[in-house]
């Protein structure tokens, strides 16, 4: 690799930095002007990787802006909304979750009650590698890892709902890949009342016919319950341990351990936890006979049927057996995944009946997904697979600009314009191109 930018990558580098500084709001990054006003938690954590390698006093404001929003049980909210806006600037606004009557949200703050990918600590970590300054970073870091382990705390004791180690999510949203294929059978299974939750003049937005109140009625049963884990463990109907979002949780708890030893704190509990969820991924999500990870149904104890992105989530697990890495290797270059798209990787199975290229989560090609597997690829040494990602990313960019997601076959953007995490990531990856000690 180049230990330079090339002059491409100066024009995208400053392209990128525009982005962010547009998306700017003085406290926080919003994820996309106007469709997306509010500050939403794996965002921020993608976000604040980008702002490090541009301006590192907001990527440092980024995270402490966010985490204003954890409530005293650890859990970290995925939006943190802001009030100035008017109150339906957004749907599902504040009204939906009604935090300010929890007992544990913070005063002040109007929050979701739902969490997202535990993305954070690997974020902090990022930061700090990134820093100039390694007093003040260390700073930064011991500030930060008292709500780090508070979050994580949470998901250990209210959202291992098996009693395996692995996470569950209770909504689709939390999985950060809303409306993925993954989650149309458990959706399917529900059985609403009929009062229409959400408003009428919103779309559905499932291509599988799902009606988008099945989302608003999930959030409603968990508000009306209080979020409380038992509720969430006993009866509340979707309960789902995903892949990604385990291997997500995995490598932010080794993240929490390094983080541990530059601050002089104890690393163990958070190496035991990434232990214990690595045996669970293989345990629960592997399944041999397709070869790759899928997600657990916790309601029937069965394994999802539709594979998707998230399969390539475990990737970031550093202790991940090299049979298994070379079987999601061959899926991921096969005709199923990146061997049929111009543009990988596609986020649903190509050849799957769900597999839609347009739909939301049900096929295009998000930078996200894209930074999480090529993050797992450099931890495996798998060249081939982390320059495919970096080239085939910096070429939808090129292309298209910094959308939100992209057609995997021709590259053509979609969503959402100046998206705030497709620029930031772009960032980080220029720069690990750089810099590769950095990576």
């Amino acid at each position: 690799m180049s230990t330079r930018l090339t002059g491409d990558e100066t024009a995208l580098w400053k392209a990128a930095a525009r982005v962010l500084d547009a998306n700017w709001t003085g406290t926080a990054t919003v994820a996309s002007p106007g469709l997306y006003p509010h500050q939403w938690s794996w965002d921020s954590a993608f976000i604040s990787m980008g702002l490090a390698r541009h301006r590192r006093d907001r990527a440092e404001a980024e995270l402490l802006t966010l985490f204003r929003g954890q409530w005293a049980d650890g859990m970290l909210p995925h939006i943190v909304f802001n009030t100035s806006l008017a109150r339906h600037a957004f749907f599902p606004g504040p009204e939906l979750w009604r935090s300010e009557r929890q007992p544990s949200a913070p005063r002040g703050v109007h929050t979701s009650g739902l969490t997202q990918p535990p993305l954070h600590a690997l974020a902090a970590l990022r930061l700090h590698e990134s820093a100039t300054d390694g007093e003040s970073s260390r700073a930064f870091l011991a500030r930060l890892y008292p709500w780090l382990t508070a979050q994580h705390r949470y998901l250990a004791n209210a959202r291992d709902l098996g009693g395996s180690g692995l996470i569950a999510i209770c909504h689709p949203w939390e999985s950060g890949l809303d409306n993925s294929p993954a989650w149309d059978r458990p959706l399917g299974a529900l059985h609403l009342p009929p009062t229409a939750y959400a408003p009428a003049q919103r779309p559905h937005t499932l291509p599988t016919g799902e009606d988008y109140d099945r989302y608003v009625w999930l959030a409603a049963l968990m508000r009306e319950a209080g979020y409380r884990p038992g509720y969430l463990r006993d009866e509340h109907p979707f309960a789902v341990e995903d892949p990604l979002v385990n291997a997500i949780y995995l490598t932010s708890a080794h993240a929490l351990a390094e983080i541990a030893e530059i601050i002089d704190a104890d690393a163990a509990p958070h190496l035991d936890c990434a232990e214990r969820v690595h045996h669970a991924l293989l345990d629960r999500l592997w399944d041999p006979e397709t070869g790759c990870f899928r997600a657990r149904d916790l309601r029937d104890d069965r394994l999802l049927p539709v594979i998707t992105v998230g399969a390539f989530g475990p990737l970031l697990d550093p202790e991940l057996p090299a049979p298994i890495v070379r079987n999601l290797v061959d899926l991921l270059l096969s005709a199923r995944f990146a061997g049929a798209a111009g543009y990988p990787i596609p986020t649903c199975d190509i050849q799957a009946p769900a597999f839609d290229r347009g739909g939301y989560w049900r096929g295009p090609t998000w930078i996200s997904t894209n930074w999480l597997v090529w993050y797992g690829a450099l931890g495996h040494d798998l060249p081939v697979v982390a320059d495919l990602l970096y080239g085939s990313t910096m070429r939808l960019v090129r292309q298209s600009g910094f959308r939100e997601f992209f057609d995997p076959f021709d590259g053509t953007g979609r969503g959402s314009h100046d998206y705030a995490w497709s620029a930031a990531l772009v960032l980080d990856l220029l720069a690990a191109r750089r810099a590769p000690q950095a990576a």
